[in-house]
């Protein structure tokens, strides 16, 4: 059936046709970080379904020109910045930091372009915008000098969230970044400067402020990708008031549509609850690397479940996610071992095929992409035990393991052996050879103390590092 996607504009499944003549490149925004404090586990999610996105369009041969803003500039940046007693820039450069480590740690794939709000082609880009939608009337300078939407300008606003705006509460004009769902406001495009932004402001034809949070990503992705892009992401809680507002400043501006496809993911959970501080279940990558989970286990527990679904984010999760990468750890050795002796690849019937690849274009059904996996793991395991699985069969499955890699990126990082396991390994093994097994199991608990398993089969003896 190809490529196809839920989109919330139109709230139907949709066939992925990109805007690009040649049907290759797709350009796509992602919304990135506000850099007032680190990453959360549900702010990881959504990065994690974005990085789905954009390598399973690579699978299928797109070249995908992909933009992730960054947010340093709006009420939380400038509150907390100025708690600290630090710069605006000193301030959040840290969580910018911090926040590149978290795409590492979680294999996330790397933006071709990380814009910041306050660079200054930017924030002259948001300023010539907003003199356009002024000029056009969609916009306005208010008595507190701030510049606001008109949004009864727009009359499409409302509709990618559903909102029908003749039953909702109007409320005037919101100077706030976020107001309330039930809330139908004139939001503000430039924030007028006053005491509480302290040293953050620019010139403008309106006087000293700074621009909303909303004209932000507008001016940075138009800057980037174009006036049309093919795919825009974010989380549900993005749809409005920030991505209505997105399309309605864009589109008056540019005179053609903002966004094919937009793609939200849905909240996280934590162990059944809203994740909160005052709940204790509030957990950045950080929390969980400190209690021993490494960011592969943490990117399997994050990237299970369909983007669009709830994830109940719990420990038991993660050891499950623990669990199943042993199994496909055990398994890549066990085809890696057995391959030595291939001359090449050679077909096999679960390797065959694209049922993985046909899962994802599924609106990303990750979990059907999954099972794919693991049932190729079952069959070819008993393959193994039973002898008939050949080594050509062997060499199939790891170059299937390599392409459906690409998309997961789950292999495990090979480990240096210290000196020290080595030592003991061989000792172990002239102890066995002697059939000292009372050394031999003495020597297999040290090695076991050092940090790793040794596995005593018929290929012989396997030594791997045990998760952390």
């Amino acid at each position: 059936m190809g490529l196809r996607f839920l989109n919330t504009l139109t709230r139907t499944v949709e066939p992925f046709v990109p805007l690009d003549p040649a049907g290759r490149e797709v350009r796509m925004y992602t919304c990135g970080p506000t850099i007032y404090n680190y990453a959360h586990i549900g702010n990881l999610r959504s990065y994690m379904f974005e990085d789905l996105i954009h390598r399973h369009l690579e699978l299928r041969g797109f070249t995908v020109k992909r933009v992730m803003n960054i947010t340093d500039v709006d009420d939380k940046t400038i509150r907390d910045s100025r708690r600290a007693g630090l710069s605006l820039g000193a301030f959040t450069e840290v969580y910018l930091q911090a926040f590149y480590e978290d795409l590492k740690t979680l294999r996330i794939k790397p933006a071709d372009a990380y814009p910041r709000a306050t660079s200054s082609e930017y924030i002259e880009r948001m300023i010539r915008m907003i003199a356009t939608l002024i000029e056009r009337g969609h916009a306005y300078q208010a008595e507190d000098g701030s510049v606001y939407f008109r949004i009864s300008s727009f009359p499409a606003y409302g509709r990618l969230a559903n909102l029908d705006l003749d039953e909702l509460r109007p409320s005037g004009r919101v100077a706030s970044d976020e107001y309330e769902k039930e809330s139908v406001a004139d939001f503000a495009l430039w924030k007028a400067w006053d005491e509480a932004d302290g040293d953050v402001g620019w010139e403008s034809p309106w006087g000293r402020g700074r621009p909303g949070w909303h004209i932000e990503c507008s001016a940075m992705a138009t800057a980037l990708l174009g006036d049309q892009l093919d795919i825009h992401c974010g989380g549900v809680d993005n749809i409005f008031p920030h991505h209505e507002a997105e399309i309605a400043q864009t589109e008056c501006c540019t005179g053609v549509p903002f966004v094919k496809y937009w793609l939200h993911g849905e909240h996280l959970l934590v162990e059944g609850q809203k994740m909160s501080k005052s709940l204790g279940n509030f957990y950045t990558l950080r929390d969980l690397l400190d209690k021993g989970w490494s960011g592969r286990e943490v990117r399997f527990a994050l990237l299970r479940v369909n983007y669009r679904l709830q994830l109940n984010f719990t420990f038991a999760g993660l050891e499950d996610a623990r669990t199943a990468l042993g199994r496909i750890d055990e398994w890549v050795a066990r085809l890696t071992d057995h391959a030595r002796a291939a001359t090449g690849p050679e077909s096999h019937p679960a390797f065959e095929g694209e049922r993985f690849e046909a899962a994802l274009d599924d609106d990303l059904n990750i979990s059907a992409a999954l099972g794919v996996l693991f049932e190729a793991i079952r069959e070819t395991n008993r393959a193994l035990d039973a002898g008939i699985l050949t080594p050509g069969q062997a060499r199939a499955g790891l170059d299937w393991w390599s392409r459906l890699n690409h998309v997961l990126v789950l292999d495990t990082e090979a480990a240096a052996i210290p000196a020290v396991v080595t030592a003991l390994l061989e000792e172990r093994q002239q102890a066995r050879l002697a059939k000292e097994w009372k050394r031999s199991d003495e020597l297999r608990d040290q090695i076991a103390a050092l940090g790793w398993e040794v596995k005593d089969t018929k290929e012989g003896v396997k030594l791997t590092k045990k998760a952390a």
